[in-house]
């Protein structure tokens, strides 16, 4: 077990802390997990477990929404990140901190994309779809630029293109982002979120007929 985490750590080192991406990386691993929970609580405090503590609420009654305490958490976070010169391992802290104001603000995207409480309803789905796209962007800004550039170099030269041709990515790209927004208007959000980083998904979305649902007999 102990070789296990010498492995692990090694890993971290050569691959997160050297390259200098650790901060991409606690915003990340924060933003998932403290999503998941709090996703998994409400669950938890809508199924009325009695070992599971309820919602936080004023004395006058008012229930305040985890997205208050995401909404304060980034302003902290964001200002001691910014504003101030903060020695290691606190701005490893901060990053953390900032992570999880991220995941308790996203979980309501819904909410404060209506200005209504739309958790348990069908337009709560839209948090769901922001969270992804969320998950996405910080994990292209792990990987690195260049880390797509070098991807999208391979992919042209398995078309049989000539290598230093990475602008051809831009025109590609934005058609992807294009064809994500008809798969969005087509109903088909997933891929329209996925075509946004993948265009060939968001073009089969786009072009792919639509499924009829068989009509049911009333009789």
């Amino acid at each position: 077990m102990g070789q296990f985490w010498d492995d692990i750590t090694r890993a971290y080192d050569r691959h997160i802390q050297v390259p200098g991406k650790e901060t991409h990386f606690l915003i990340l691993i924060a933003f998932v997990c403290t999503f998941a929970f709090i996703r998994t609580s409400t669950h938890l405090i809508r199924a009325q477990v009695s070992w599971w503590p309820g919602n936080v609420e004023t004395k006058s009654g008012t229930h305040i929404h985890h997205l208050v305490w995401g909404i304060l958490l980034l302003m902290v976070m964001g200002y001691l990140g910014i504003a101030t010169e903060i020695p290691n391992p606190w701005f490893e802290l901060v990053a953390i901190g900032f992570g999880i104001g991220m995941g308790l603000t996203m979980d309501e995207f819904a909410l404060w994309l209506n200005l209504e409480d739309v958790y348990w309803q069908k337009e709560g789905r839209q948090s769901i779809d922001a969270v992804v796209v969320t998950i996405g962007l910080l994990f292209i800004a792990l990987l690195g630029l260049r880390f797509w550039v070098d991807v999208w170099d391979a992919v042209l030269v398995l078309t049989g293109a000539q290598r230093n041709h990475e602008w051809l990515a831009i025109p590609i790209q934005l058609t992807g982002v294009a064809l994500a927004y008809v798969c969005f208007r087509r109903g088909r959000k997933m891929a329209g979120i996925v075509g946004v980083f993948v265009p060939l998904v968001a073009l089969i979305g786009a072009v792919a007929p639509k499924r009829k649902t068989p009509e049911r007999s009333t009789a």
